[in-house]
């Protein structure tokens, strides 16, 4: 079939090929693993191709949508302090407290010192980061990376659409893919959709959308850089998708979206600008492995791993000899 256009204006004849190109699209549909009942029911899943019909009129609906289903999470940690070498006992004289303050204690060292003290801060120093989360089910399961949460001694959950912050526990959380699941008391939350990693392809359109420096809801675009990343030191179990939307510290944990609004991801890693920045290479986790690690978080409290005790070798003309 052939189609001439001529002697038309040329914002006409652009406005027919994306009305033609808009047309020609084709959905692809899988179906991952069901399990029965549960979680997995719970969550809302799109098995469709992204949109590539082009970012005609902008992501504004997109972003709308999606926004209220990623939260900004907030940590503290009590920073353990080595004590101090063995201090004489002059230092409890109100001299010292004059010009030191009374922001110490002092504790006798029963360590066999006889009446040498250590002097340590009353209250330890605090140690705050920040993140982001993706929430699942309604009732307060959130998907975020386990290095976000690590270590924290107070987590906190804030959320787009509500005035005040929400205590988080832990449920689980796997180093070895970098995913961790928080659980808030609350119900009635605004979920986000997931989508189908597997039918991602390099130059998909995305967004990220996180707490980037404490700067809540901050969205970015870029496209997919390439699938399948590996060896990158990250994590034990690596099957990155690289994105140049821009993604800074702050932007752990939150949702790499396509331009349906479906998240495919969850921000990971960047590689870093000498002096800090984004540098146009981030990495996120596949949405389909991430729900897979947090389904088994969820139901077990830990992820099992089988192996095998073998290992794997180039085979080089001894070893093909010696194997005949």
């Amino acid at each position: 079939m052939k189609i001439q256009i001529k002697n038309m204006p040329r914002t006409v004849k652009a406005g027919l090929a994306a009305l033609v190109l808009g047309g020609v699209m084709v959905f692809a549909k899988t179906a991952l693993q069901d399990h029965d009942g549960g979680f997995r029911e719970s969550l809302r899943i799109e098995r469709e191709a992204p949109d590539r019909s082009g970012p005609l009129g902008g992501y504004a609906e997109v972003v709308e949508n999606v926004r209220p289903g990623v939260v900004s999470i907030y940590t503290e940690k009590k920073v353990r302090m080595r004590q101090m070498e063995p201090l004489r006992p002059f230092f409890s004289d109100p001299l010292f407290k004059r010009f030191f303050g009374e922001e110490f204690e002092y504790f006798s060292d029963r360590g066999g010192r006889g009446d040498e003290r250590r002097l340590i801060p009353r209250d330890p120093p605090r140690q705050n980061g920040l993140g982001s989360g993706v929430v699942l089910t309604e009732d307060g399961y959130i998907i975020t990376n386990n290095h976000v949460i690590d270590g924290a001694d107070e987590i906190k959950v804030r959320f787009p659409d509500r005035k005040h912050d929400y205590e988080a526990e832990v449920v689980g959380r796997d180093p070895s893919t970098d995913v961790a699941v928080l659980k808030v008391k609350a119900s009635g939350l605004r979920t986000a959709t997931l989508g189908d990693s597997a039918l991602l392809k390099v130059g998909d359109m995305v967004l990220a959308i996180g707490n980037p420096y404490g700067l809540s809801q901050t969205v970015t675009s870029g496209i997919v850089s390439a699938l399948g990343r590996k060896n990158l030191n990250i994590a034990s179990y690596e099957n990155f998708i690289q994105t140049d939307a821009s993604i800074n510290p702050g932007n752990s944990g939150g949702a790499l979206v396509d331009n349906r609004g479906r998240v495919i991801g969850i921000n990971t890693a960047i590689v870093p600008r000498l002096g800090g920045g984004n540098l146009g290479i981030g990495f996120a986790i596949p949405i389909n492995l991430a729900v897979e690690v947090a389904e088994r978080l969820i139901e077990d409290g830990e992820i099992k791993r089988g192996y095998l005790g073998v290992m794997l070798s180039d085979l080089d003309e001894d070893l093909a000899d010696a194997f005949g």
